[in-house]
């Protein structure tokens, strides 16, 4: 034993025992973040240097092989295909005119600067100039796990960099492969027609048929690993089928990551355990590895490396930067969206590093010494390696900068927002199938990023209360909390004695200042009238919340659309904004489409509280409560119907919602459903009630000016 252990760290240097290697990277990948917040510079950057000082051209602690190269491609296909789930659909649909302004500005800009400074400056050849700026055009996300922390990733500059940047590095990289078949003499009629028509086959193939197969897994297969499993299976075929298109892998991995995109709400579970195992492991193993090819000595060999460096390095962050700056004037956006742009687009990384490779291993021919003359020389390779580094430590700061900012920003708009919506939500817990269900509802309902936010509420009744009683309801909040922490929601546990549900529900809704209900029914279950008639006078009448009855047939994260129904009057209801602050959410948290069926009167007034919100809504204008069967022919087996409903008595009542329980149990059994009863008895807080308490006889010229006073409660 004793040997073995001298003969393990009696190695030479570079090390090549497995356990010690992963040892050693493991350790940078946790002391890095801890001496660069003490540097006070981004953690990336950080595990860049980290990479240089440890690889080959540094200490030789490590080199650069397969191990290395295999993990860091795995996190930069993870980059991109985050960056794919990150963004939102609807959001992108509207920019994607931006998306395309950005990219061609960030992809004309530094071809034109690229081939003049190479040409005539670098003395390079016109082909050779061309790959030169090709590699300028393109760039990495080196800095979105940065802005991913500061969770400004739904932001518009970063949505349009991001479609940006695969406009710019999908033309970049076919730049690079007609350049390599022109010195092959391959670039013909035949090979623009096999590349067009590939393209469009995998594009297809990625964005209609994985989706369907993403839906119908998902929906069968709720085991954990296996769906990290299937989703990293699912993001490398589209990295290979790219390759096979004659495209890079990243193109593939951030279709890939649109396509599973609706499937995997930001505020999953699996989103979670996506981005963990991303950041801790895939995506510094990539920063490890791009700064192993850092070569400081590359800077006294010659000055022509030097003079290399410095003029790559001005032409690709004055390029970048130009490009950001007519995207921020153009677009009219803020000085730090501006810098969020540049802080995306100037790190030169990936797609650099591949054209530069392939060019350094073109050989056009040998010089009289037997010298082999490659498309890109010895210098341009070096100088490469140093604008790589260089760019990337100001894309870093750039980035960290302007979405600090940004975050601050936001925060001090949410902090407002709290203090105007209270949000506590209590998920009364009974059934164990349904916990889960329950709890990624509520994730998806919230609005606030505060945590602490969801309590799970188990009653036992305390004229029978026994051990083992006690013992199952423990066990069953162990598992409520277990589920949140995968969702990496705070739980807090209530275990309450009573002996009526309801006085139990209402006492802790009370005690805990409780904003949001919900109530689960097991998918086998129907639901009766009796249960309805007995929420709503026990808990709707005597708490002051939003009350959801929820039953899922489905995941919710698999569901197509949302089809809320909205009776006459709704807006008359006090707590009409509650109920749409958290439909809107629904769709913005998952991606899916809202449609709302409501009378004109609620349509407009809808129209204008969700316009300030990019909420992805259709609307059909019908007065359901004269024909509520008409609704039938539009639910479709993928859809969650959310049904408004109300009390006796009340402005939105209708007669149709008596036979609704009925109505669900026979006509849409397997579809899934939430019943939404709004507060209707009055808020603590002023702010509300004073802007959701108009009479029920004022005009809707009325109703529509205070919607416009409601606005802001919608505003991020």
């Amino acid at each position: 034993m004793y040997n073995t252990i001298l003969n393990i760290f009696e190695t030479s240097l570079p090390l090549a025992n497995p356990a010690l290697k992963f040892l050693a990277i493991l350790t940078i990948i946790l002391i890095t973040p801890i001496i660069s917040n003490r540097l006070k510079i981004p953690s990336i950057l950080g595990l860049i240097i980290a990479g240089a000082v440890i690889g080959p051209n540094g200490l030789n602690l490590l080199l650069r092989d397969s191990s290395i190269i295999l993990s860091g491609t795995a996190g930069l296909l993870y980059i991109l295909f985050l960056a794919g789930l990150d963004i939102n659909i609807s959001d992108f649909k509207k920019n994607s005119f931006k998306s395309f302004q950005f990219g061609m500005y960030t992809f004309i800009i530094p071809m034109f600067l690229g081939i003049l400074t190479s040409y005539y400056i670098l003395q390079q050849s016109i082909i050779s100039s061309v790959l030169i700026a090709s590699m300028y055009a393109s760039h990495t996300l080196i800095a979105y796990p940065i802005l991913s922390k500061l969770g400004v990733t739904k932001n518009r500059a970063v949505n349009i960099t991001v479609g940006g940047t695969i406009i710019t590095d999908t033309l970049a990289l076919l730049v690079l492969a007609i350049i390599v078949g022109m010195t092959k003499g391959n670039v013909n009629s035949a090979f623009w027609l096999k590349l067009t028509i590939s393209i469009i086959i995998f594009v297809l193939i990625v964005l209609i048929i994985f989706p369907i197969i993403g839906r119908w897994f998902f929906k069968r297969y709720t085991d954990k690993v296996s769906q990290y499993i299937f989703v990293m299976v699912m993001l490398f075929l589209a990295s290979v089928l790219a390759e096979a298109a004659g495209i890079e892998a990243i193109i593939g991995a951030f279709l890939s990551g649109l396509a599973l995109n609706k499937l995997i709400p930001s505020s999953s579970a699996l989103m979670n355990r996506i981005e963990f195992v991303g950041n801790a492991i895939f995506i510094p193993f990539f920063l490890i590895g791009v700064g192993m090819l850092v070569d400081y000595r590359s800077f006294f060999k010659d000055t022509d490396t030097i003079k290399v460096a410095i003029v790559m390095t001005i032409v690709a962050t004055l390029a970048k930067f130009l490009a950001a700056l007519i995207t921020q004037k153009t677009l009219k956006y803020t000085i730090n969206e501006r810098r969020i742009i540049f802080g995306l687009s100037n790190a030169q990384a990936a797609a650099t590093l591949a054209a530069v490779l392939v060019g350094y291993n073109v050989i056009l021919g040998y010089s009289d010494s037997g010298e082999p003359i490659r498309l890109l020389n010895e210098s341009i390779l070096n100088g490469t390696i140093v604008m790589i580094l260089i760019t990337c430590t100001i894309a870093t700061f750039a980035a960290q900068k302007g979405g600090k900012n940004i975050s601050l920003n936001e925060s001090a708009t949410n902090t407002i927002e709290n203090k105007i919506v209270p949000e506590k939500i209590l998920i009364p817990v009974s059934n164990p199938e349904t916990v889960e269900d329950l709890i990624s509802l509520s994730s998806i309902l919230k609005t606030t990023i505060n945590n602490g936010y969801l309590y799970a509420l188990k009653i036992l009744d305390n004229t029978n209360t026994t051990l083992d009683s006690e013992l199952s309801s423990n066990k069953i909040l162990d598992k409520a909390e277990s589920f949140a922490t995968a969702y990496d929601i705070k739980l807090n546990k209530l275990l309450r004695y009573d002996y009526n549900i309801s006085n139990a529900i209402i006492s802790v809704t009370k005690e805990q200042s409780i904003s949001d209900i919900i109530l689960g029914i097991h998918k086998k279950h129907k639901l009766s009238e009796s249960f309805i008639g007995n929420i709503t006078e026990s808990i709707i009448a005597k708490c002051n919340t939003t009350v959801f009855i929820y039953k899922p047939t489905q995941p919710i994260a698999t569901i197509k659309r949302h089809i809320v129904i909205v009776p006459p009057n709704a807006e008359n209801v006090i707590g009409f904004t509650r109920w749409l602050l958290k439909a809107g959410n629904i769709q913005l948290n998952t991606n899916s489409k809202l449609v709302f069926i409501a009378n004109e009167q609620s349509s407009i007034i809808i129209k204008k509280l969700i316009a300030k919100r990019n909420i992805n809504a259709e609307f059909k204008i019908t007065d359901v409560s004269r024909n509520f069967l008409s609704i039938s022919s539009i639910i479709k087996p993928d859809d969650n119907m959310i049904i408004i409903m109300s009390r006796i008595n009340k402005p939105s009542y209708n007669k149709y919602m008596n036979t609704i329980p009925l109505y669900l149990d026979n006509q849409f059994r397997n579809n899934s459903f939430i019943l939404i009863y709004p507060i209707q008895i009055g808020v603590i807080d002023n702010d509300i009630s004073d802007l959701t308490n108009p009479s029920l006889t004022e005009p809707i010229e009325k109703l529509n000016a205070i919607g416009k006073q409601l606005c802001r409660l919608f505003k991020k």
